[in-house]
């Protein structure tokens, strides 16, 4: 008979993790994440607890880590409850909206390729795009991502529509593209 499968993965080889588990969150994502892909997802210019719920789609693909305008939203309850954890296992780190032109650049300067979720002139379909193995993928919500910021990027993606409604969520956005990152 068919049956779910579903662990708790830090309940497995207890033991052996004791020594992980005991340290403060920050410490023990920052040593698990050494572990991780090289997909960074910022979501600066996200301040939605049910939006920044993408955290936990971060940690189980595997992203590098979850940019976030402030790190005040992991003690969020409503945070919590969609993050499900997950900000225990996926490095996060603070980078302000206004601070995002100076970290791009950066992450540039690192061989980071700049991909914007977004419906521009000269979009690519997700369907079709192939993203680097150092990919940094750029999130916003309501307006679109703001033109300084359009002009940084290296890419812009977009996902293939039918309906009348011209955008998805952006954590639904957001989940599409990591996914296919992973893929």
């Amino acid at each position: 008979a068919e049956v779910q499968k579903k662990i708790t993965p830090w309940r497995l080889g207890i033991q052996e993790q004791e020594a992980e588990l005991q340290l403060v969150p920050p410490q023990r994502a920052a040593r698990l994440g050494k572990l991780h892909g090289a997909l960074l997802v910022v979501a600066s210019l996200i301040d939605k607890p049910t939006n920044l719920g993408l955290c936990r789609t971060c940690e189980i693909f595997g992203a590098s880590a979850l940019v976030l305008d402030s790190l005040r939203h992991v003690n969020d309850k409503h945070f919590q409850s969609l993050s499900v954890s997950s900000e225990l296992w996926l490095p996060l780190l603070e980078v302000k909206p206004v601070e995002l032109t100076d970290f791009l650049q950066v992450k540039k300067s690192e061989g980071y390729c700049i991909v914007g979720v977004e419906q521009t002139a000269n979009s690519h379909s997700l369907q079709y795009y192939q993203f680097p193995e150092k990919t940094l993928l750029l999130l916003n919500e309501r307006e679109g991502i703001p033109a300084n910021l359009l002009q940084m990027l290296d890419v812009c993606v977009e996902i293939p529509q039918q309906g009348v409604i011209r955008s998805l969520n952006v954590h639904v956005s957001a989940a599409l593209l990591i996914w296919e990152y992973t893929r």
